[in-house]
C-alpha cells in the first residue's frame, strides 16, 4: 500500500469503490477544466462516483488489490491506466450514465500546439479586419477582397485538418474571427462490467441491432444447411417448401396426383376459372350500360342555332 497518509486515504477510497460498484467507465479527461468536472459530478450525483488520480498510484493500488484478491478481474483495467484517465464507478444503467458523461461538452478556442480533434473550416464572409491586414491573410493562402472598408473572405477555407497541430497563424486567425472550433469533455475509452473490459462503442448496440444480427445469422445457417442437405430448425421450413414444390412438379408431369396437386392441375387446365371477378364484373356493367342517341334537334341545339335557316333569329 502507499506510504503517505494522503495516498493511503486515496487507496482506501478506490478499493471501496471497486468493492461497492460492479461497473466502471474508463474516461479520458484531456482539456477538461475543474468547473466542467464539477458540472459532470453534479449530473452524476446519486448515479455514480468519479475518481481521478496519478497513474502510478492507481496502478499500485490495483496491483496490491489483485495480490490480496488473487484472480480478481479488476486487473483487466491495468492496461487502460495510461494518459490523463479517470474512473467512473456506477451500479445504474450504463447507457444513461454514458449519456450523462458525454453530453457535457464545452466549446473551446484553438490553442497553439493543440491537436485538432476535428476539421476546422472558415466560412466566407466579412472578417471585421481593416485592409492593412491583407498580407496576413495572404500568408495563410486565404483569398480575400476589400468590401466596405474591411477584408472579406471569398471562399471556404480548410484551415486545420483533424490530427494536425494548431499553428500560431491559425490560432490567431480563429481568435480574431471569434471562432471556437473545438469542444471538450470526458471521452469514454473502455467499460468494465462483470469482470470484462470492452470498448465503449459496445454500448451503442441496441436490441434492434442484436435482433437484426440474429436474423442475418439464421438466414446464413439456413442457406448453408439447404446447400449441404443438413436439416436444422432454421432450414426445416424451406426444406419442406422445396419438397412440396418438387412433389407438385412430379404430379403435374405424370399421372400421379394428390389433393393439393389437383388445384394446380385445374389451374393449368382451366386458367379462365381463376380470373378475378372484379374486372369481369366491371366489364359486364360497361357492356350493359345503355347507349343514349341524340336526336337531330338536340344536335342542332347543341350548335346554339348557329346554322339555323330561320333568318328571324338574326
Amino acid at each position: 500500500m502507499p506510504l503517505s497518509a494522503k495516498k493511503q486515504a486515496y487507496a482506501a477510497r478506490l478499493v471501496g469503490l471497486i468493492e461497492e460498484f460492479g461497473t466502471c467507465f474508463v474516461v479520458e479527461a484531456d482539456n477538461v477544466g475543474s468547473k466542467q468536472m464539477q458540472q459532470i459530478r453534479a449530473a452524476l450525483r446519486g448515479e455514480g462516483e468519479i475518481i481521478m488520480g496519478k497513474n502510478t498510484t492507481v496502478r499500485k493500488v490495483l496491483k496490491d488489490y489483485v495480490v490480496a484478491n488473487p484472480g480478481h478481474p479488476i486487473e483487466n483495467l491495468l492496461p487502460w491506466v495510461s494518459g490523463n484517465v479517470g474512473f467512473v464507478f456506477t451500479n445504474s444503467d450504463m447507457t444513461s450514465v454514458r449519456d450523462a458523461l458525454t453530453s457535457n461538452r464545452v466549446p473551446a478556442p484553438a490553442r497553439v500546439g493543440s491537436i485538432a480533434p476535428v476539421d476546422v473550416f472558415v466560412e466566407p464572409g466579412p472578417t471585421g479586419c481593416d485592409p492593412g491586414q491583407t498580407s496576413w491573410f495572404q500568408a495563410l493562402n486565404i483569398p480575400t477582397k476589400i468590401n466596405r472598408g474591411q477584408i472579406e473572405m471569398i471562399s471556404r477555407v480548410h484551415l486545420v485538418k483533424v490530427g494536425d497541430k494548431v499553428g500560431n497563424s491559425e490560432a490567431a486567425l480563429l481568435q480574431k474571427l471569434d471562432i471556437r472550433p473545438f469542444e471538450y469533455g470526458l471521452v469514454l475509452k473502455a467499460v468494465y462490467d462483470a469482470g470484462e473490459v470492452f470498448e465503449a462503442a459496445v454500448l451503442d448496440i441496441t436490441e434492434e441491432v442484436i435482433l437484426g444480427k440474429i436474423s442475418d445469422a439464421a438466414g446464413l445457417i439456413s442457406s448453408v444447411c439447404l446447400e449441404i442437405g443438413y436439416p436444422t430448425s432454421a432450414s426445416l421450413v424451406h426444406t419442406i417448401n422445396n419438397a412440396f414444390k418438387n412433389c407438385i412438379s412430379i404430379a403435374l408431369g405424370s399421372d400421379f396426383s394428390f389433393d393439393r396437386a389437383d388445384t394446380f392441375a385445374d389451374f393449368l387446365a382451366n386458367p379462365g376459372n381463376f380470373v378475378s371477378a372484379g374486372p369481369a364484373a366491371g366489364a359486364a356493367d360497361g357492356a350493359a350500360a345503355p347507349v343514349v342517341e341524340e336526336s337531330e334537334e338536340e344536335s342542332a341545339g347543341g350548335a346554339g342555332g348557329l346554322f339555323d335557316d330561320d333568318e328571324d333569329d338574326w
